[in-house]
This record gives structure tokens, C-alpha cells and sequence, in this order.
């Protein structure tokens, strides 16, 4: 496998990461009685975050894990996408 391979094999997961826990963020918001919309979620994403993350706020007194899984997943994804794309230009 070289580093090109690996690159994109980490944005996926990366990107993977960062879809899975909006849908687990949507389904905990579901559980303390927010409603969330599947369809709208590409219209709706910041708001089901920021929802999420001002609960788990409230409750804990610090952003939920879900929250921090969805900021480091896209990070990951950008920053090995970023990569990928200044490697192709060399």
C-alpha cells in the first residue's frame, strides 16, 4: 500500500467517522424528546450538532463525546484529503 492509497484510505474513515456520530448526535437528541428529520439533514446538520452539544453541556457540563468523534472525524478526513491533494502535485 503506498501513501497515496493510505491518504484517501484515511479520509474515508475520516469522513465515516464523521457521518456515523451526526446519526448516533440525531438519535440521542431523538432520546431526550428533540425531534431531527433524516431527509433534512444536510440542511439541519449545525443545528442537530449545536443541539446536541449544548444537552450534553447542560448535563454534564462538557460537549458529549459524539460532538468531539464529529469534529476530530472531519479534521482527520480534510487534513489527509489536503495531503493527498499537495502529494498529487509533486
Amino acid at each position: 500500500m503506498n501513501l497515496k492509497s493510505a491518504l484517501l484510505a484515511i479520509v474515508l474513515l475520516g469522513t465515516l467517522v464523521h457521518i456515523v456520530s451526526l446519526v448516533l448526535m440525531m438519535a440521542a437528541l431523538d432520546r431526550r424528546g428533540q425531534k431531527t428529520n433524516f431527509l433534512l439533514v444536510r440542511i439541519f446538520a449545525f443545528k442537530y450538532v449545536n443541539a446536541y452539544k449544548e444537552a450534553t453541556i447542560k448535563e454534564t457540563g462538557k460537549p458529549g463525546v459524539l460532538f468531539r468523534l464529529w469534529t476530530i472525524g472531519i479534521v482527520v478526513a480534510l487534513g489527509a484529503a489536503l495531503a493527498f491533494v499537495l502529494l498529487r502535485l509533486t
